[in-house]
């Protein structure tokens, strides 16, 4: 009698496993939910471009497809967009950032950030590259990209005097002797890129995305500017190729330095020019979700952005809009390399500091 009661209960144990509901943890994070990518700089800019190819795709490669939108918050060189994640933006895993430059300005100085970006936990990141171009107007002519080292009155512009895209530009032609005015402040690439238009300014950079869709087949094109050489890769110890600049007959700084000058670029300002490329090339996109995110969603996201890097889809839509597919880097420990990366020795900083502090200003 024992053996066929506790074999009737059994019976109903399993039956009862069969009629209860999925728990919670079957659910995917994202499933039912809205997913919102924010850009930290305009719409129209190199960011903003990349984010919207990604958000064409990264939802169905999210375990639960939740609906995907965009949203820009720029201004401060970016710096909004960062702090909004970290103090006002939702916690639950439906927001998480697409950033650019985020990673040198918090290393340079940490007293920008009113959250920690140490707390923020850091999904992706993606290495990139920045193109140097100037108007072929900018007297006595420009007429090859040599022409740079004899521009009178050239006008570099920028985002922000603490901006890894300015420091470079003052770094690069500090380091070959070019006189040059500073304008800076633009909110994002499109409106310096207006200013560039317009004769405002006259030496600017744009990474990769928004050269090759938009520069390059139109101003380079129209002949109104040229482009100059872009920054290479360097991962702490030797330069390294990258896929954003395969085809493009544009040198690389350290290429251009030696025909201009016969020789390799040596000293203070090489040194630091090294040591912000390392760090901002190095993670020069960076998809990043507020303190305190749920677990899951950041499991949920990691593994969608792997993912990503063997999406034809997304690879075919990236060729076609900005000429290259993105190398995502989304290991497990992406978190605690980032943070260990995000700390630069104190002469660096103090350096850094220095040389923010003694911007030429605009004309």
């Amino acid at each position: 009698m024992g053996k066929r009661i506790t074999g009737a209960f059994a019976a109903m144990l399993s039956l009862a496993a069969f009629s209860l509901p999925a728990s919670a943890n079957d659910v995917p994070f994202y499933q039912g939910k809205r997913f919102t990518i924010l850009v930290n700089y305009a719409a129209g800019g190199p960011t903003d471009i990349e984010a919207r190819v990604l958000a064409r795709h990264i939802g169905r490669n999210i375990e639960g497809s939740p609906a995907v939108i965009v949203q820009n918050m720029d201004g401060a060189a970016g710096l909004i967009g960062r702090n909004y994640l970290g103090e006002i933006a939702p916690k639950d895993g439906t927001m998480a950032g697409y950033f650019t430059g985020t990673a040198f300005q918090y290393a340079n100085d940490t007293r920008q950030h009113r959250v920690d970006y140490l707390t923020y936990e850091f999904v992706a990141y993606q290495p990139g590259t920045s193109v140097y171009f100037m108007r072929t107007d900018v007297r006595p002519g420009i007429k090859h990209g040599r022409d740079l080292l004899k521009a009178q009155n050239l006008i570099s512009g920028g985002l922000g005097p603490d901006n890894a895209k300015d420091i470079l530009l003052r770094l690069t032609l500090d380091m070959l002797g070019v006189k040059y005015n500073y304008v800076t402040g633009y909110k994002g690439s499109q409106g310096a890129r207006l200013a560039l238009q317009t004769g405002e300014i006259s030496f600017y950079s744009e990474s990769p995305p928004s050269y090759r869709g938009v520069i390059e087949p139109g101003l380079v094109a129209k002949g109104e500017v040229i482009p100059v050489f872009y920054d290479p890769n360097y991962d702490g110890q030797r330069f390294v190729d990258t896929n954003q600049m395969r085809g493009v007959d544009i040198p690389t700084f350290l290429e251009f330095y030696k025909q201009v000058k016969g020789k390799e670029p040596e000293g203070e300002l090489w040194e630091i020019y090294k040591t912000v490329i390392a760090l901002n090339g190095a993670m020069q996109r960076m998809i990043v979700l507020p303190p305190g995110a749920p677990p899951g969603a950041i499991r949920a996201l990691r593994a969608a952005v792997d993912k990503l890097n063997t999406d034809k889809d997304y690879g075919d839509d990236a060729t076609k809009t900005f000429g290259f597919v993105p190398e995502w880097v989304a290991e497990p420990d992406v978190s605690a390399r980032v943070r260990k990366a995000l700390v630069l020795p104190p002469r660096i900083r103090e350096f850094m500091h220095n040389y923010i502090k003694n911007a030429p200003r605009g004309h």
